[in-house]
């Protein structure tokens, strides 16, 4: 184990990551993921893609194994940089996509989850992945009135018998209706937002009910769409397609905020704010794999070595739930107070 320049633990390429089962779909997967969402090119502003290809094929040589993506980032671009990225190496990687989410530029989220549109869409996602079958396909961001639509599980039961998929599940809006997806739909994982500063999908049950049932949880934005790094400031001006520009001033502020919240846990670990952020996320066993974006390849290093790192101690533990409890991380008007839909 080498350390970079910050004295944080970093592992040597071609290392593994710890595998976990993904509930009880049969499929193991790293318990680090690769997010994609800012693949695309429409969510977290411009990519190259030659660059967008370096750093999956860093991911991969590193030991990720689970790619989580959707045919809305980037309108399908993000699925094709990762087929045409990792293709050769089909056989010894988890593929999850997503299903229903139109495209959209602020918090309105569209959605069409008809039988028409998704047998066309996994017909499109198949094809841009570079893959005959895809691993996990997922349900993006349904409503509760969308997710009781008759026939809407079956129909992602069909596709299973017919091999274009192994397993099935559902991104979640909220903790809320993931417990309503949970306790009503035969789903095998659940993706939800889970880090540092939202403990809801722990407090609510729906991880406890998770594992009760034995589905995979997928956790999404562990890093707070990058401001649980500790790396921007709140300050930064986000223009055009970066879905940061929703967001009210006070908003991203607040959750720059944060890390120095928490940093007085970091105090004499060779540990980076990034790395207590996945270490928090990786310490709850009902978490089969979480999923940070990551844009660079010094990226994928930082943030693979936290599964090589120790578990947080009990007191580190508490000291983050007292953290969280103590502080408002969220203004639950933030969505009402950002950009207006566009015309």
């Amino acid at each position: 184990m080498k350390t970079d320049s910050l004295g944080a633990n970093v592992m040597e390429p071609g290392s593994s990551v710890p595998s976990r089962q993904l509930g009880r779909t049969g499929i193991k997967v790293s318990e680090l993921g690769f997010g994609t969402w800012g693949l695309g090119g429409n969510s977290y502003g411009p990519v190259d893609d030659t660059l967008s290809t370096e750093v999956l094929r860093c991911a991969y040589d590193s030991g990720v194994t689970f790619y989580d993506t959707s045919d809305v980032y980037g309108n399908g671009h993000s699925e094709e940089v990762l087929g045409a990225a990792l293709s050769s190496v089909r056989e010894h990687i988890v593929l999850a996509t997503k299903v229903g989410l139109l495209p959209h530029t602020t918090f309105e989220m569209p959605c069409d989850f008809s039988d028409s549109h998704i047998y066309a869409s996994v017909e499109g996602s198949l094809k841009r992945l570079r893959t005959d079958y895809i691993d996990v396909y997922q349900l993006h961001s349904p409503t509760l009135k969308m997710l009781q639509r008759p026939g809407l599980v079956d129909t992602l039961r069909k596709l299973k018998q017919s091999g274009k998929i192994r397993a099935f599940g559902v991104s979640v809006r909220s903790p809320a209706d993931g417990l309503i997806a949970l306790r009503n739909f035969d789903f095998e994982t659940i993706q939800v937002n889970f880090n540092m500063i939202d403990h809801r999908a722990v407090e609510s049950g729906l991880f406890d009910l998770a594992l009760a049932r034995q589905v995979g949880v997928i956790a999404r934005t562990p890093l707070c769409f990058g401001f649980l790094t500790g790396k921007l400031t709140g300050n930064e001006v986000y223009s055009g397609l970066d879905h940061r520009a929703n967001w009210p001033a006070a908003q991203l502020k607040r959750w720059a905020e944060a890390p120095d919240l928490f940093s007085f846990i970091n105090n004499g670990k060779q540990r980076t704010a990034a790395q207590l952020a996945l270490r928090f996320c990786l310490d709850h066993p009902e978490v089969s794999t979480t999923i940070p974006g990551m844009m660079k390849c010094e990226e994928v290093r930082e943030n693979l070595a936290a599964s090589a790192l120790a578990h947080l101690s009990s007191e580190e533990s508490d000291l983050i739930r007292s953290v969280y409890h103590s502080h408002s991380f969220y203004d639950p008007s933030a969505k009402t107070m950002g950009k207006p839909p566009r015309s």
